[in-house]
């Protein structure tokens, strides 16, 4: 098999993963997951985060023999930058050979690195979910590429019910948290310019878990070799090389930032360059047979690179894999002010929470009920928390459980939501209508799931007096369907206050 077919498979792997993962963040309605949810699953840091490690040993041991192979493949992120860059390669024809090499700027990298492992240990996870690749580009797609799926998904539901179809229903496109749609489009802005001017500068200098697989794959077995007896020094790999790692006038690459794109093999017109196992040193002399058998020695290392990485791919993918409603609204209302955050049946704990989430907005996506939004809080920003204007965490929904990659929500089944305590009810009589108005309201009891609240009289002496509240909080679940449908303005008369532990009852 020749090397430009190598490449041409990898260009195609890398765009099945990048449209997939894509999906996943733009498909609201949750039916793609069943199906390529392990795409988020054997991403590097939401497998490290939920300690899968089946996951991180086979991506250890493909970098190990094929060098950075997960950046120009499997992360969402290095594949759009690579997009990008080749967009701009495409505006002019001298913008193909634009490159050139630099250094390694080993102060850089790892520097950003020990920013990155401090900022977890100190618990700093906003920072952290900042320069981690998969995190970024979730951020990306949920807030910058979703809503325009969704009103391209609108029209098309408008359309179609003029000719009484419902093959397609209205999804409400709105901004969940202004702080990270700015976060999301000052990341694509910077990225978008690094990658046009420089390739993988981003991976190659910032990326905290590029740097990590660099360990690894400055030893890597089978990379790109340059053969000096071949190679007439006209530089064209150099200028190609969108990781900028080969350095020309010492005939070397820096296996620690090549990121296996083949790009270099492909731009070779005197066949210098070649993938094949740089520990294996071919013989001085050979004749017209032995040059045959040395080729067909590499093609027999090609075919166990395809092979190796696809039963590598099927052993993590078979380990990972195991009409919008319309919510009951009355009116705007404004968010309540919570001591303790809410989150979502699975998530264990707000500690256990924080440690595992990567914000990468997948669960928020998914949700088809409004109520996962990103966190303005310093220290957990832009990690989702639940909040109850637009919706209310309905029992029968486990979605974000099942789409979590990184083991912040551990799956849960219906029946076992429906006894996880998240938080629970907490009633302001001075905002109730049955005071301000002086009216019967009663409507928090009447759709309460868990039957926590009840209406009892205001004056229990008074059989004529009006019915107020009262919350059995040992029952109460914290799904926020009192807080959602309670029509006191602009702030609900009663709220869900989280739990730092969830309980069961």
């Amino acid at each position: 098999m020749k090397t430009n077919t190598l490449r041409a498979i990898r260009i195609t792997l890398a765009a099945i993963f990048f449209i997939g993962i894509t999906l996943l963040f733009l498909d609201f309605t949750g039916t793609l997951h069943a199906w390529l949810g392990w795409m988020a699953k054997i991403q590097f840091l939401p497998a490290a985060l939920a300690m899968n490690a089946v996951v991180i040993a086979a991506l250890i041991l493909i970098t190990v023999l094929f060098g950075r192979v997960y950046c120009s493949v499997i992360c969402p992120l290095g594949i759009m930058q690579d997009i990008i860059s080749w967009i701009h390669g495409k505006t002019k024809k001298k913008n193909r050979f634009r490159f050139r090499y630099s250094p390694e700027r080993k102060w850089l990298r790892y520097g950003m690195l020990a920013l990155f492992i401090a900022a977890f240990v100190l618990g700093i996870h906003s920072l952290a979910a900042l320069l981690a690749p998969y995190s970024a580009y979730g951020r990306i797609a949920s807030n910058l590429l979703a809503p325009l799926y969704q009103w391209g998904n609108n029209l098309l539901a408008e359309v179609a019910q003029r000719y009484d179809s419902y093959a397609f229903y209205e999804k409400e496109v709105w901004i969940k948290s202004m702080p990270t749609f700015i976060t999301a489009a000052a990341t694509f802005v910077i990225i978008f310019i690094l990658a046009w001017k420089g390739g993988r500068t981003y991976c190659n200098t910032i990326c905290p878990v590029g740097t990590i697989l660099g360990f690894f794959s400055r030893r890597s077995i089978f990379v790109p070799v340059i053969d000096t007896e071949k190679c007439r020094n006209c530089g064209l790999c150099g200028r190609r090389c969108k990781a900028s790692c080969i350095d020309m006038k010492k005939h070397e690459i820096d296996y620690s930032r090549c990121v296996a794109c083949m790009d270099c093999i492909d731009t070779c017109h005197e066949g210098a360059i070649k993938w094949k196992n740089r520990y294996v040193k071919a013989p001085e002399h050979q004749d017209t047979d032995n040059m045959k058998v040395h080729e067909d020695r590499h093609d027999t290392g090609r075919r166990a690179f395809l092979t190796t990485a696809v039963l590598a791919g099927s052993s993590i993918a078979a380990d990972a894999q195991k009409r919008k409603r319309k919510m009951p609204l009355v009116r705007e209302k404004t968010r309540n002010e919570r001591q303790t955050p809410v989150l979502p049946a699975g998530s264990l704990s707000l500690k256990n929470f924080a440690d595992h989430c990567t914000a990468c907005q997948l669960c928020v996506s998914v949700c088809p009920n409004n109520v996962l939004r990103p966190s303005t809080s310093l220290m957990t920003m832009m990690q989702p928390e639940m909040s109850f204007e637009k919706g209310y965490c309905r029992p029968e929904c486990n979605r974000c459980s099942q789409v979590c990659p990184a083991g912040a929500i551990r799956p849960v089944s219906i029946e076992e939501k429906s006894s996880i305590q998240t938080g629970h009810a907490v009633v302001n009589l001075d905002l109730c209508v049955v005071n301000t108005d002086d009216v019967d309201c009663g409507n928090c009891a009447r759709h309460c799931p868990a039957d926590a609240i009840t209406m009892v009289r205001k004056n229990p002496d008074d059989m004529l007096s009006v019915r107020i509240p009262a919350v059995n909080e040992q029952m109460c679940i914290g799904c926020g369907a009192c807080e959602n449908l309670c029509p006191a303005r602009p702030i609900a008369a009663i709220h869900v206050e989280g739990h730092l532990i969830h309980k069961d009852i």
